[in-house]
């Protein structure tokens, strides 16, 4: 199972703890931003399934970078209304039936399953 804790700093910001990891989410300067987390979490995936991939299938790509972009809706709920990834190979050359491979692999990544599912959310207030 996997679980976060998020409290608040004196400041804006949030203290978010994973495990033995913690990092800051805010606003205006103070940490991550809870969108750009998201969208982190997303490209942060796939370059774990890039990586599987190559493990898997003997290729190596050890440079490539992975931006995403997103824009929220202008009308409510507020929510991202599509999410846009880019994954640059940095030159690496992979056949046409590598590249669609590789694709259709890294888009089995949780986080993306995730998305492509719209799981339900219970929020609760305790």
């Amino acid at each position: 199972m996997y679980r976060v804790e998020v409290t608040p700093n004196s400041d804006a910001s949030f203290k978010a703890k994973s495990g033995d990891y913690e990092f800051t989410i805010g606003l205006k300067g103070k940490g991550s931003s809870p969108p750009d987390t998201f969208l982190a979490s997303l490209a942060g995936c796939l370059g774990v399934y890039i990586r599987k991939y190559c493990e898997g299938s003997g290729s190596t790509l050890n440079d490539f970078s992975i931006t995403t972009e997103a824009e929220f809706c202008q009308d409510n709920p507020v929510c991202f209304k599509d999410i846009r990834v880019s994954v640059d190979l940095k030159g690496a050359k992979l056949d046409e039936r590598r590249r669609r491979a590789l694709l259709e692999f890294i888009k089995n990544c949780p986080i993306h399953n995730t998305l492509a599912i719209k799981p339900s959310v219970d929020i609760k207030i305790i």
